[in-house]
């Protein structure tokens, strides 16, 4: 089943959108994917807006600051400690952008950039898991790293997550299958030419539809704009937009594990 109520450590377990125009955003998101809203105020002012698909929490979307770059997804991977996760992190490497903090009840989290230049989240969950459904219609169901040193990416999540990497070989860019004991956790790849040389190291989250002409067309309508796809892979059919705002995001339509 899509619905959730843990994950295990190292699993990525939720997307969260920093915008520069959320009520926009939302509208957006809200004819693309079908979610509705449960909106939270926020201490000190603003709102945190839970997507929701059949009641459960999906994904989030909040203004995001402006000092912290242009409209963007954060994705965040589950971890038992975020102290010891930060505290290893920065051993192998990483530049620990956020320390350790309480977002309120609903948990723990810290906010690093791994050698490669990856931007992760890392989130210890107490009265929030993440989210409570994936792989279904409007719901996430895939994260790509994308970084233009891979072996500096592979060796630190080796280390501190213990993924997996697995070459790809019949991809047309170098890409490697990321697992997390024996499960599927993701797709890393290298950026190469075809990515422009502005777009920094990121990860990229997919969000599954049901049919992927019906919401690239909503998505266009929407003021979105396709990077590339819908492209056909054996798993099925994906493609990358950048939303009104400009934050990149994925389609999917195909067949994942649950």
């Amino acid at each position: 089943m899509p619905d959730r109520t843990s994950y295990p450590a190292g699993a990525f377990s939720w997307a969260e959108l920093a915008t520069s125009d959320p009520e926009a955003a939302k509208a957006f998101y809200a004819t693309v994917l079908g979610w509705s809203y449960d909106d939270q105020p926020l201490p000190g002012g603003g709102t945190y807006s839970m997507a929701q698909i059949r009641g459960r929490s999906a994904a989030s979307i909040f203004a995001g600051d402006p000092q912290q770059g242009p409209p963007h997804w954060n994705a965040y991977v589950t971890v038992a400690s975020v102290e010891d996760a930060a505290a290893r992190a920065a051993a192998l490497g990483a530049t620990v952008l956020a320390p350790p903090f309480h977002v309120m009840d609903a948990g723990r989290m810290t906010v690093l950039r791994d050698p490669s230049g990856v931007v992760v989240s890392l989130w210890e969950p107490a009265r929030i898991i993440g989210a409570e459904v994936v792989n279904e219609h409007g719901a996430m169901t895939w994260n790509e790293l994308a970084t233009r040193d891979p072996e500096a990416a592979i060796g630190f999540w080796t280390e501190l997550l213990g993924w997996r990497f697995d070459r790809i070989e019949q991809a047309p860019m170098p890409m490697w299958s990321i697992t997390l004991d024996g499960r599927g956790n993701g797709t890393l790849r290298e950026m190469g030419a075809e990515t422009p040389a502005e777009a920094p190291p990121h990860v990229l989250t997919y969000f599954a539809v049901d049919d992927m002409a019906t919401a690239v067309t909503a998505a266009e309508a929407g003021g979105a704009i396709r990077l590339a796809g819908p492209q056909v892979v054996p798993a099925g059919t994906f493609a990358v937009l950048a939303d009104a705002q400009g934050a990149p995001f994925a389609l999917f339509e195909g067949e994942l594990d649950d």
